[in-house]
């Protein structure tokens, strides 16, 4: 097999964090969590209510806001260096929504259920302001180009940087060029590691459906397409026999432009994964041209282009850089380097009511860690034909006997390639191990977890869920709607601290006062907002006007 595809750290990167010193850093860094939820009524219904005002802005709050959709939920925690206070406070976040907004839900699954086609799925809306308006819009060209149905699909993205001491140490070592320690260098060390990252990331980006996957199985209201191969698995669910993650897989939200237009992110290098965003932002595609931009009065998309703004380009894992106000994402890479990696591929944890546990946590984050200190070499186009297929196999047939996947010039069983993924991540599991406080280890305990389940694949999640629905005789929705129910029992059953109320509602009208004094600070019209966000360049910063 091509060793680059499996490959470990090299000896002496691990030998160079072997002391306490050393294994201090490794376990350092921050993790954070964005987790969607679609608010639903009692029947499992998109709900048609606006964003409850007691909740706060969603144009503004830092941990409450929505994504595609009005009902479209997102909960986000900020970076913090324990697992277990992350956990803790998206818990609250939960039972803080719960108390706001009646008798509704959030659903416990990724895939939607009970829908009635795109035209009953409400848009978010930000309010008055030219930054909500353009929010509003963006999320309006999503739904003309892909179709709003796709846009509701719920996940978890894990986002997660390392403790900065590590570039010192990395410098020089295998895998790591030797620069100077100047902040120059260092930013462009980070840039380096992290793209290597993302690469080692994509390459295995399979294990995460298999391990996580929990969308095997889709309401038959959510396909849109008559002639799907999907199969029957009742009067109302379709389904894949041996799928773990559909939400991954063809009938999830993908850049379909890119067949046509040739848009493909480029990893190569943060410089090169810039340009080629920036390319797709900047040219027009005829495809989006027969849609329009602005008709009768009405913004129909930003723009005509192969990608509205950076974040429409659909990936599993992204390089990130935090943006100042109405920063374009690709200049605050462009001026400031990668700050985070953000994951997207985790499935919603049906089982769980947070959508993940500390076990997934876990392993997560020692999967990225190894992604990052293994070599990374680049991407060639026959190796990302593989990448993007293996993900594919793995969403709709991960779990089949003897499945293969496309490794160079061999075709490995997915099997036997997660067992050497994941044996090759021994070593560092048990370095963290060694150097963490017993509330911040378990790594080598999660990675057994993980090896478990490539070992009997019905201890998969997708698989757990499709053998619970055959043994109670469920559909999909009544699956779904059954662990709704018990989560929401759990959530109303305690609420946050008083603290933590406390907290949560003073966040909540802080970003209402400040939602109002953005709209108070307009003081152009939006088409001249939009023609000055998009004139902005590296040497040319915004020219709009952030409300104090």
């Amino acid at each position: 097999m091509n060793a680059a595809l499996v490959s470990a750290p090299a000896p002496a990167v691990l030998d160079s964090f072997a002391d306490a010193e050393g294994r201090a850093v490794l376990n350092g860094g921050l993790v954070g969590l964005e987790k969607e939820a679609l608010r639903v009524d009692a029947g499992g219904r998109v709900a048609a209510t606006p964003h409850p005002a007691a909740l706060g802005s969603a144009l503004t709050h830092p941990s409450i806001t929505t994504d595609f959709s009005e009902a479209l939920l997102e909960l986000v925690t900020p970076a913090l260096a324990s697992s277990g206070e992350v956990l803790a406070l998206l818990d609250d976040l939960h039972r803080f929504v719960y108390r706001h907004i009646g008798e509704e839900r959030l659903w416990a699954t990724s895939m939607p259920c009970v829908l009635h086609g795109g035209a009953q799925i409400p848009l978010a809306r930000y309010g008055s302001s030219n930054a909500a308006t353009m929010k509003t819009v963006y999320r309006r060209g999503l739904g003309n180009r892909y179709g709003r149905v796709m846009q509701i699909i719920a996940g978890v993205h894990f986002n997660y940087s390392v403790d900065d001491r590590i570039w010192r140490r990395l410098a020089g070592l295998p895998g790591f060029p030797a620069v100077p320690m100047d902040s120059t260098s260092e930013q462009a060390l980070r840039a380096e590691g992290y793209m290597a990252m993302v690469r080692n990331l994509q390459r295995l980006g399979w294990l995460v459906p298999y391990l996580f996957g929990a969308s095997p199985a889709v309401c038959k209201s959510f396909v849109q397409n008559a002639a799907t191969d999907l199969e029957s698995f009742d009067a109302n669910t379709f389904f894949y026999p041996y799928a773990t993650s559909l939400r991954m897989g063809d009938i999830g939200y993908q850049n379909r432009q890119e067949e046509g237009t040739g848009m493909k992110a480029c990893y190569d290098s943060l410089d090169a994964y810039i340009k080629s965003l920036t390319w797709a932002i900047e040219t027009p595609c005829p495809q989006y041209e027969t849609i329009g931009v602005k008709l009768n009065g009405r913004y129909e998309q930003l723009n005509d282009h192969v990608l509205q703004i950076e974040n429409e380009y659909y990936s599993t894992v992204r390089p990130k850089q935090l943006t100042d106000w109405m920063e374009r994402p690709t200049l605050a890479l462009r001026r400031r380097g990668v700050r985070y990696v953000e994951l997207r591929s985790v499935d919603v944890n049906a089982y769980h009511p947070l959508g993940i546990d500390a076990e997934q946590m876990t392993f997560l984050r020692l999967f990225m860690l190894h992604c990052l200190l293994a070599d990374g070499p680049r991407i060639a186009a026959r190796e990302r034909r593989a990448i993007d297929a293996n993900q594919v196999l793995a969403a709709h047939r991960g779990r089949e006997p003897g499945l293969k996947l496309q490794a160079g010039d061999e075709s490995p069983t997915l099997r036997d390639w997660a067992l050497r993924a994941l044996d090759a991540m021994e070593p560092l599991a048990e370095l963290l191990d060694g150097g963490a406080s017993a509330a911040a280890g378990g790594y080598t305990d999660s990675l057994a977890a993980q090896r478990a389940k490539v070992l009997d694949p019905d201890l998969t999640p997708s698989a757990r869920m499709l053998a619970e629905m055959r043994e109670r005789g469920e559909c999909f929705a009544a699956f779904a709607r059954r662990l709704t129910e018990q989560h929401r029992e759990t959530f109303l059953a305690t609420p946050p601290s008083r603290e933590r109320t406390a907290w949560l509602t003073d966040l909540a009208a802080t970003s209402l006062d400040r939602q109002r004094a953005i709209e108070a600070a307009d003081d152009i019209d939006f088409d001249e907002f939009l023609r000055r966000y998009f004139a902005q360049s590296e040497g040319y910063p915004v020219d709009l006007r952030a409300p104090v």
